[in-house]
């Protein structure tokens, strides 16, 4: 039977390979006839799922989302940190933050000025269009809040949950991380200079205001974007600091730190957990215990609290754990030393509500990461590695993962080679080879 460790290693050239055919997805055309749309991607554009879906039953996820493009040119990082691939990496970065700055070009009033794309809308498709009134405001900073584009560069029309703001830190965090790892020509680094500069600037004018959160289904505060925002403004202090501008270095670390201190709120300390989300009405949601807190330490790291070290993070996925534990069958009776699939929040009905790839990635990479510095770090490997193991055994050994398995039966379901499952798992492996080779 074949290791643990060698089918890591295996896995992992599977996802590098599979995460790297969606960026840059030139050679694939998408029809959507019911919208009147013939896509083709442009250098630079990262979709979600290179699977030419139409909701027939597997959903269509060939957009850019700002989200999982962010996740995706980090994972890409540690490809090339490792060694996995060469110079095609900072081709792909390149690409990647020249299509990022055209697309603060678009104008969504020039669709309502030319309305004879409508005209191409097939009647039973009307209903899912977006209205002139919300296409005429997007322009400037809103476009990077419209949540996803088409890969060819243009507006997304179909009607979404929108604004959404974790877009704009996030990519500002996997650009500058990108900065610290390699030296920019004088070219790319001034492009870096300015998609980064812009999307700071956006973080810091828009932190406070509420949108909709990472799963794109409640409008409020959300733990999983100030999280981020937090981490992206702290980590652009230095950056622009060196680059000239204190002015606006201050302005980023006194907005990283206020926004640490109202993170603060989201701790629930009689139930022992960070609520995923604080809602307009003040009310609860049942959506408060959520996964997306853990993807937050993970995607946002650094030291200290609202990090993978955070004890409060820890008890978060311990309770995450649980409640996962006992609602799902395929968590029923598992073998010992696999630890509990886990999904995103209860009672979701999302496709089979089930079981993440993403977010039973993201609770092993929890662990892996909190084991840094710890006495107690094989303790901490072996939870990770527990969690590892229940995602070998609902990976089909071809290696393929989609966004979801089945919470029931463990089979695949949702979006099919989803790039966000490939990247979380490169992200993962890289955070335990990390932390093993220090032990």
């Amino acid at each position: 039977m074949e290791s643990f460790e060698a089918w890591l290693e295996r896995e992992y050239r599977y996802a590098a390979a599979a995460m790297l055919r969606s960026i840059s997805a030139v050679d694939l055309v998408k029809m959507r006839p019911g919208f009147g749309q013939t896509i083709r991607p442009r250098k630079g554009s990262i979709v979600a799922s290179t699977v030419l879906a139409s909701w027939d039953p597997d959903p269509d996820y060939f957009f850019h989302w700002y989200r999982d493009s962010a996740v995706v040119m980090d994972a890409l990082r540690a490809l090339y940190t490792d060694g996995t691939i060469g110079a095609e990496a900072l081709t792909h970065l390149q690409d990647f933050v020249s299509f990022s700055r055209s697309l603060r070009t678009l104008d969504g009033g020039a669709l309502v000025a030319a309305p004879a794309w409508r005209t191409k809308v097939a009647e039973t498709f009307t209903q899912y269009c977006r209205e002139d009134a919300e296409l005429a405001l997007i322009r400037g900073d809103t476009v990077v809040a419209d949540t996803r584009v088409n890969p060819d560069g243009t507006l997304d029309i179909s009607k979404w949950t929108r604004p959404q703001f974790d877009g704009p830190p996030l990519r500002a965090l996997a650009v500058l991380r990108w900065a610290r790892a390699v030296a920019f020509d004088a070219e790319l680094d001034a492009a870096v200079l300015d998609l980064v500069g812009a999307d700071l600037a956006f973080t810091l004018k828009h932190w406070r205001e509420p949108s909709f959160d990472i799963w794109e289904e409640e409008s409020g505060r959300h733990y999983y974007t100030l999280c981020v925002s937090a981490a992206a403004l702290s980590e652009g202090v230095e950056w622009l600091e060196n680059r000239g501008d204190p002015a606006q270095a201050r302005a980023c670390r006194v907005a990283s730190e206020e926004i640490r201190g109202a993170l603060d709120e989201f701790w629930v300390a009689d139930e022992g957990y960070y609520r995923s989300r604080i809602l307009p009405s003040g009310e609860r949601s049942t959506k408060d215990l959520d996964i997306a807190v853990i993807l937050a330490a993970i995607h946002a790291d650094g030291d200290g609290a609202h990090t993978p070290r955070d004890p409060r993070m820890l008890a978060t996925l311990e309770r995450l754990a649980s409640l996962f534990d006992a609602a799902y069958a395929i968590n029923r009776d598992r073998p010992a030393g696999r630890g509990p699939a886990m999904g995103r929040y209860a009672g979701d009905r999302y496709f089979s509500g089930g079981a993440y790839y993403f977010a039973t990635l993201g609770a092993a990479e929890l662990c892996y990461r909190a084991a840094a510095g710890r006495d107690s770090a094989r303790n901490w490997v072996t939870k990770g590695d527990a969690y590892l193991a229940t995602v070998r055994a609902f990976t089909p050994a071809n290696g393929e993962l989609s966004e979801q398995f089945d919470q029931h039966t463990g089979s695949q379901t949702s979006a099919k080679h989803l790039a966000w499952s490939y990247a979380a798992f490169i992200s993962c492996v890289t955070a335990r080879r990390a932390v093993v080779a220090g032990i």
